[in-house]
């Protein structure tokens, strides 16, 4: 049997098991669908009239402004589109093909006394082209970047948080959490289909991107400039990523794919053994603490040094590493299922669902010093560390939406759920200097299961046809789930310059401690309630017409987080016994028969303020009037409300209150937006805007965390108060033609009261500890460019020019953070934390339906500060006695090329990731050179990645 006849076979059996399709085509007859949209306001039309001219085919717009005309016969014709109030415009040469859909956008313009020009558009457009949207974000009332899902398709990047570096002046930390103009995360806002998205961190404002699956995505938009209905807290931009609703087709998609990473696949991978159920992302029963210990570090301490060991034996020996063999190729899959069914009551349902699965193992050799003071010599190390992580990740993912319309109303139910498992050991050599240097050999070993789950129920209901009056709500869940069981860490040491042949000791002391031998546990768990109502009604004002819109909102979350920090104590009567225990394997130190009450015996030394709950109560309301003033200049004014409750206890209820928080903050938060058209493809735009950022709780929360891997403490501030911040932005759009823009901006933010990460005073090279305060002021000014053009300026009749598209994103900033003396031991004046002054993205993209698409992007951002020095003034000079830790610029090359097969049905993929297989650097820089040199820099930190090249297949039945 012929291979492409029997995977035909293979896909409709596969199809009809999957879902039976009330879908039909007729014989030889497609589909026409599309949006209408006014070109004054950027709106949606609901009720326009769209005929098939030459057929008895007609429909109309539903209350999403969406329209879909089914068993169009095959051939070309001339759609009509009608509107009382608008001009009527005819489309001619539109084809419509054999049981296939033919996407088509319009746009109406309802210009009192003016006669509009028949517009003719020869061909068909995809609804979520390129072109269409660079026309939303021409019609937008704020200042937007975005990118579709058919650029997506065609970038080396398998999930949204990869794919998001592409848009103009964004990039993107560890794949997944996005950066806007070189603002930290705590600056930004994630929404899904217009529903705030919860963080899926525990220390930081941010949202996981690389949870979304990209075939799913039909646009991306991100705001940076503020409209009263969008969040308050968005400075950098709001990120909404906005799923499908309705398929034109059914689809039925899957997709395998494999990894090669050059400093992994292949080589011996060492660790815990793993359960059946790792591969799956949950846990091994193994890690968990003993369902039968004591629940409190009071109920524990308590105890008798017979009980504590006793329950010290019940702790399963998972200190036990091995080679686990070579590591494997990369592994990922996806089953994506799409279809619109046409009810017996004229309604249409609509149902998407996608399940993910992801497999990988990784090494990453890292290198890590620290230093001592300046004024101890520039070369003065307190250690310096080897260190090599092997990492272990499981990833499952599903996306499930539903969605109902008929006539006037629309209904939606959308829910996503991840869940990620990652396993880490960490081999780490080397040499710690507290006095009398000391050689090391490190053991870490870390398991962390993070579990998110959005639900959103959204509906909208056309009031009013004539004017466009409109209801829109939303009802949404989320929970976040963060379990980190069974932290195991301990230190081999002996003194440099002893006898070679003598034994490394592990470290566990007479006296328990946090950096010494022992296990640590912490559970996460958030939930967050959300409810949100909309009106908007289309009226006239001044003779031009505006939509009116207003709404309500109300939000609550509360998180509870609870650590238990375990310590190894040696209780050994004699050296020697001390000794000979120490000097043997992990596995062998801590098995249970070492476990006594001569030999080992787990302590609990967690601090009352380990333990945190907090609660979060966010009211608000807006009102916003858009619309044309005169034929050229469009606004949107508006105001927006919120009321913010946040409560947070730290420790027990017997915790002193000066721990405790109790904030109520009331935000009025004004902006302006303003469109100036200098004529049909140029815009002008100016913004004004306040905006807020907000403390997350950890950073509230007096809750100590030790790092092990970088031996700082870090710690919360009750004090800390949220930021206010003033936006101005100018920009300048042009576009020359369908799917190509050209745009200049520039933008300025002052800042009151910025929330920056601190040393806090005492603090050691040594031992440092971390916490977050208020600087007074800041500020950021910059400017940013994108252009994205083909090269058929070349020669306009030759495919493989036109073909060819070159895209670039640069922005530059410059931003300065100010004391004022505030802080005794940090300068008065630097770069905001976190903040980069510069970033640049390139693109160069071919695209041929008879031959192949190849792609190419460049990334790179400039330095920022990573962790902030610390110092001291000597008559009003500042100095620097352990200088702030920038991450050096990192330049990243990825190339795609792929290929459509049997019928254009299949698709092959190739990728090539990190291509200057560049690394991170985290540095000093001691010669105030403004660049890392090795000779004249302080190396912190450097992490290589390898080159990654990945091979997948799909397929769509």
């Amino acid at each position: 049997m012929e291979p492409q006849l029997q995977l035909k076979r293979i896909a409709a059996a596969i199809t009809f098991v999957v879902a039976a399709s009330t879908t039909v085509y007729a014989q030889g007859s497609g589909k026409i669908a599309g949006k209408v949209t006014n070109v004054k306001t950027g709106e949606t039309i609901a009720g326009v009239t769209v005929k098939v001219l030459g057929t008895s085919r007609v429909g109309s717009s539903d209350v999403t402004g969406n329209y879909n005309i089914p068993a169009v016969p095959a051939g070309k014709y001339t759609l009509e589109f009608s509107y009382l109030g608008f001009a009527t415009k005819q489309i001619t040469d539109v084809e419509i093909k054999d049981k296939d859909v033919t996407n088509l956008d319009v746009v109406l313009d309802n210009s009192e006394g003016k006669v509009l020009d028949q517009v003719v558009i020869t061909g068909t457009f995809k609804k979520e082209s390129i072109g269409a949207l660079y026309a939303q974000q021409k019609n937008s009332i704020s200042i937007s970047d975005g990118i579709s899902a058919e650029v997506i398709k065609k970038t080396p990047d398998k999930n949204t948080g990869e794919v998001l570096k592409r848009v103009s002046g964004a990039s993107v930390q560890d794949n997944k959490f996005i950066i806007i103009r070189g603002l930290s995360d705590r600056y930004n806002s994630a929404l899904l289909n217009n529903s705030p998205l919860p963080s899926t961190e525990s220390d930081r404002k941010a949202f996981s991107f690389d949870i979304i699956p990209s075939s799913l995505i039909d646009n991306i938009v991100i705001s940076k400039t503020a409209s009263a209905d969008l969040p308050g807290d968005l400075t950098g931009g709001a990120i909404n990523v906005k799923t499908k609703d309705f398929p034109d087709r059914k689809s039925f998609e899957v997709s395998v794919g494999l990894g090669y990473n050059s400093l992994s696949t292949f080589k011996d991978f060492y660790g815990n053994k793993r359960s059946a159920g790792n591969y799956f992302a949950t846990l091994n029963p193994d890690n968990k603490l003993p369902n039968s210990f004591p629940g409190s570090f009071q109920d524990y301490s308590n105890l008798n040094l017979s009980d504590k060991v006793n329950y010290s034996k019940q702790f399963k020996n998972t200190w036990v590493t091995e080679k686990l063999g070579k590591v494997l190729p990369a592994q990922n899959a996806q089953i994506t299922f799409g279809n619109s069914y046409l009810l017996s009551n004229a309604g249409k349902l609509g149902i998407i669902g996608s399940l993910s699965y992801r497999n990988s193992e990784t090494i990453s050799p890292e290198v890590r010093n620290d230093f001592n003071t300046l004024d101890q010599g520039k070369d003065l190390k307190i250690f310096s560390y080897n260190d090599t992580y092997y990492r272990f990740n499981s990833n499952i993912g599903a996306l499930g939406n539903i969605s109902y319309i008929k006539d006037d109303l629309k209904l939606s139910f959308k829910n996503i759920f991840n869940q990620g498992l990652e396993q880490s050991y960490t081999q780490r050599e080397g040499w710690f200097d507290d006095g009398t240097k000391e050689m090391r050999k490190v053991t870490l070993l870390e398991t962390v299961q993070k579990r998110m789950f959005n639900s959103v129920f959204d509906g909208e209901y056309l009031l009013n046809n004539d004017k466009q009056s409109k209801l829109s709500w939303n009802l949404s869940y989320s929970n976040v789930n963060v379990d980190q069981p069974d932290l195991r860490r301990t230190i081999y040491s002996k003194k440099e310059g002893s006898d070679p042949n003598s034994p490394y000791s592990a470290s566990v002391g007479t006296i328990p401690s946090p950096s010494g031998a022992g296990r640590f546990y912490s559970t996460l768990n958030e939930n967050i309630y959300g409810g949100a109502v909309n009106w908007s009604i289309s009226t006239k004002l001044l003779g031009q017409e505006q939509t009116f819109k207003t709404g309500i909102l109300k939000q609550n979350k509360k998180r509870t987080v609870d650590a238990r920090v375990l310590a190894y104590r040696d209780l050994s009567e004699s050296t020697a016994d001390q000794k000979n225990l120490l000097a043997m394997p992990l596995d062998k130190i801590f098995a249970p028969d070492n476990i006594s009450n001569k030999t080992l015996v787990l302590e609990d030394i967690t601090n009352p303020d380990n333990y945190y709950e907090g609660t979060g109560d966010l009211n608000a309301a807006f009102a916003m009037l858009s619309g044309k003033v005169t034929e050229k200049l469009k606004a949107s004014l508006g105001v927006r409300y919120e009321n913010y409750k946040e409560k947070l206890l730290t420790g027990n209820l017997n915790s002193s209150e000066e721990n405790n928080v109790n904030n109520t903050y009331n935000d009025f938060l004004p902006s302006l937006n303003l469109t100036y058209e200098l004529n049909p493809k140029t815009n002008l735009r100016f913004s004004f805007s306040n905006t807020l950022a907000r403390a997350q709780f950890r950073e509230l929360a007096s809750f100590s965390f030790y790092d092990f891997v970088t031996g700082i403490t870090k710690k919360g501030n009750p004090d800390v108060k949220r930021t206010r911040i003033s936006n101005f932005d100018l920009r300048y759009e042009f576009y020359p033609s369908l799917g190509k823009l050209i745009s200049v901006s520039a933008f300025y933010k002052d800042l009151k009261d910025p929330i920056e990460s601190n040393i806090i005073s005492g603090s050691s090279p040594a031992s440092k500890l971390m916490s977050f305060t208020n600087a007074p002021k800041a500020y950021i000014l910059g400017g940013e460019i994108e252009i994205r053009h083909d090269f058929g300026f070349i020669d306009p009749d030759t495919e493989f020019f036109k073909n060819l598209v070159f895209s670039t994103n640069a922005a530059i900033m410059k931003s300065e953070v100010n004391f004022e003396g505030s802080q005794p031991t940090m300068e008065n004046k630097r770069s905001l934390y976190g903040q980069s002054p510069f970033l640049l993205n390139f693109g160069l993209q071919y695209s041929s339906d008879r031959l192949f698409d190849a792609n190419l992007f460049f990334n790179r951002i400039g330095r920022r500060i990573d962790i902030v020095g610390f110092g001291r003034y000597e008559n009003a000079n500042f100095i620097s006695e352990y200088p702030d830790i920038f991450e050096a610029p990192r330049s990243v090359l990825d190339f795609q090329l792929s290929k459509r097969i049997i019928s254009k049905k299949a698709e092959l993929k190739l990728n090539i990731g990190n291509l200057l297989d560049s690394k991170s650097i985290f540095y000093q820089d001691v010669d105030k050179s403004g660049r890392y040199n090795e000779a004249g820099d302080r190396l912190i930190n450097s992490i290589q990645y390898g080159r990654n090249v990945s091979l997948s297949f799909g397929y769509r039945f």
